[in-house]
């Protein structure tokens, strides 16, 4: 009896551990040295509440001028405007139904565009109208977040300064996830269409290339879903009798195998 204890209680050890590690390993079943289909990347598109900068550059700089928001020093409590200046550019706030007022063109749809189309696109009005010939559109994001919440090491909201970032980079930047996070429980809330849809994502799972949060866009919700142990701690008395019942147990197993073992 005593010698087949030993052994026993050492294979529980064992598939314990690799039952603990099941949970927390990312990307389990990716194939190793092998091209794995990812969903097709898209660009961010322009969504109302967005703020961008839209800088027109041509060889004629005070016809240019022309078109662009003056540029602004901030100071403790003013705002000075500042032509030529290379200070703060102001931005552009797109409106609840999607457009912006640019000087000169007047009001300008731009919700559901790129920053490439709607840098095009108003080069092509720019030379259309006679306005400019040779104009240099650059069009950028100056507002684009997420948030990241749940059980990550630094939540908050996180600003994306590229058209394109996954769901890994995200948790990358928020310290990855904690020990206490479910790998197989990470949401994504996405504005869509007046609502709000959410996908579930499995981190321990190579199918995530495929899921359409795999890329985020801007004003996204990340949240990752505590474990059982975490929810355990959310009240102090909760706490308080789980640490106490778990001692009393640890010390009854080990009376428990004393008597087993030197009996």
């Amino acid at each position: 009896m005593k010698s087949l204890l030993v052994p026993v209680l050492f294979c529980l050890l064992l598939l314990s551990s690799c039952n603990s590690s099941k949970d927390i390993i990312y990307l389990q079943d990716i194939p190793l040295e092998q091209n794995l289909a990812t969903i097709k990347s898209s660009e961010i598109a322009i969504m109302p509440r967005d703020m961008v900068s839209i800088v027109v550059s041509s060889k004629d700089p005070l016809l240019a001028a022309l078109f662009n928001l003056p540029r602004v020093t901030y100071q403790t409590g003013t705002a000075q405007f500042n032509e030529g200046s290379n200070n703060q550019i102001l931005g552009y706030t797109v409106d609840a139904k999607g457009y912006i007022d640019f000087p000169v063109l007047g009001t300008i749809q731009v919700e559901g565009l790129t920053r490439k189309q709607l840098s095009v696109m108003i080069k092509e009005r720019l030379i259309a109208d006679d306005l400019l010939r040779d104009p240099v559109v650059t069009v950028d994001f100056m507002n684009l977040k997420i948030s990241m919440l749940g059980e990550v090491n630094s939540p908050g909201k996180y600003s994306i300064d590229r058209d394109q970032i996954n769901i890994l980079e995200a948790i990358s930047m928020a310290g990855d996830l904690t020990i206490y996070g479910k790998r197989d429980r990470v949401f994504v809330m996405r504005e869509k269409d007046g609502g709000r849809i959410t996908y579930k994502m499995d981190l321990r799972s190579s199918g995530i290339f495929s899921s359409p949060a795999y890329y985020l866009q801007q004003n996204d919700i990340v949240y990752v879903e505590p474990n059982n142990v975490r929810a355990g701690q959310s009240t102090v008395n909760d706490n308080n009798v789980k640490s106490v019942s778990l001692w009393m147990s640890v010390i009854s197993l080990a009376a428990t195998l004393s008597v087993l073992i030197f009996k």
